[in-house]
């Protein structure tokens, strides 16, 4: 499963935004660190289910729309020298180790300085909280690399192999491999000649290869305008997003006073509501006909396919009837990086089917395609094995 970490500063709307996409049990309070252990609850991806397309039912959607879990990780809020150990910054970091992708919850609202604390409503500039969050990831690669760079440098003089090897000893447990760390260094030809400088430039490489990210310009509720416009020419891919909207929006639909499925761009009353619960929704309203949405399923379904470059495989046993063994349509809906094949989805099935795959078959089509066939989005896929 897809492991995406939550990541801010303190009062920013972090665990907001977990509780909103999960609606698991979170800690919510306007003042710093109230995340201080992880928050990890299942998330989803929202996609059009393709038992539409072929006229059947399956039973595992919701009106066309198909949900499928991702992992979701609020970790402990992130102060300017977190890299240094101030605040949580330790924790903060190592909880980022697991995580694929981060989203960075932002508030757009300017409404609370870099440690959280809560300052007046555009009295801080948001880019500088975004930028803040690069640069201590920057750091915490750095000093990683620092700190083991003397090392590095006497085992690749000392046994004259490739360096890179030496190089990704202390970062492998981050997240990052090979390639990364290559395309990161393919400018130094002399390792023994990089000096503090290049580190850094280096850590920058290593960041940007190992941790995509989406901005949720969150707050955006109350945010002016000009500072959501800030954001998003910072970072153009950014979404303005209400995680508090949102959760609202879920707990109502939830208890039963409304309709409405994460996403949505309206919602419909199904209850009698009292005046208080009739002014929230209207003010909810006028956000989702600005915005088109609160921004929550928007980032996640964003980060997954647009900037990870995921795509939905239905793999099944029974090509004519689009089942498996027990008869259940279209039982599960895998998230698969584009250019996976056809040997790597058995794989993902199960180890022992990867290992005995003999082809597999678009069930569309009814075609045998190869092992290194590459799915494709919203693929039908039957494995045969020999097991």
């Amino acid at each position: 499963m897809i492991e995406i970490g939550i990541a801010g500063k303190p009062n920013a709307g972090k665990s907001t935004f977990f509780k909103s996409a999960t609606l698991a049990d979170a800690e919510i309070a306007n003042y710093p660190f109230t995340t201080i252990k992880p928050n990890i609850g299942i998330g989803y991806v929202r996609v059009r289910c393709v038992c539409e397309e072929l006229g059947i039912n399956c039973g595992k959607c919701i009106e066309g729309w198909r949900f499928i879990p991702v992992k979701l990780i609020d970790v402990a809020g992130l102060v300017p020298d977190a890299h240094k150990g101030r605040g949580l910054g330790n924790e903060f970091l190592d909880d980022l180790r697991q995580s694929e992708a981060i989203i960075h919850v932002v508030d757009a609202s300017g409404s609370t300085d870099e440690n959280g604390n809560e300052i007046g409503v555009g009295e801080r500039d948001p880019v500088e909280d975004v930028k803040f969050l690069l640069n201590e990831l920057d750091m915490w690669i750095f000093g990683i690399l620092k700190r083991n760079w003397d090392k590095v440098v006497r085992k690749a003089k000392a046994e004259r192999k490739d360096t890179v090897k030496f190089i990704l000893e202390p970062l492998s447990g981050l997240g990052f491999d090979e390639a990364m760390v290559r395309e990161a260094f393919k400018a130094y030809d002399d390792i023994q000649k990089i000096n503090d400088e290049d580190l850094r430039i280096i850590a920058k490489e290593l960041r940007i290869r190992r941790f995509k990210m989406i901005i949720a310009a969150n707050k955006a509720d109350k945010a002016p305008r000009e500072l959501i416009e800030r954001i998003r020419k910072f970072d153009g891919s950014s979404v303005p997003t209400s995680a508090n909207y949102e959760l609202v929006l879920r707990t109502a639909a939830k208890a039963g006073f409304i309709s409405y499925l994460p996403g949505d761009r309206d919602f419909k009353i199904l209850k009698e509501l009292n005046e208080k619960q009739k002014k929230a929704l209207e003010k909810i309203k006028e956000f989702l006909d600005e915005f088109g949405s609160t921004g929550v399923q928007n980032a996640i379904n964003k980060l997954v396919f647009d900037i990870l470059g995921y795509i939905v495989v239905y793999p099944v046993e029974d090509e004519r009837k689009f089942t498996d063994s027990k008869g259940n349509v279209l039982p599960d809906a895998f998230l698969v990086r584009k250019g996976t094949s056809a040997r790597e989805l058995a794989y993902k099935i199960h180890t022992d089917i990867g290992k005995s795959f003999i082809y597999g078959l678009d069930a569309r089509r009814k075609m045998r395609i190869a092992e290194d066939y590459e799915l494709k989005n919203n693929d039908i896929i039957k494995i045969v094995s020999g097991i």
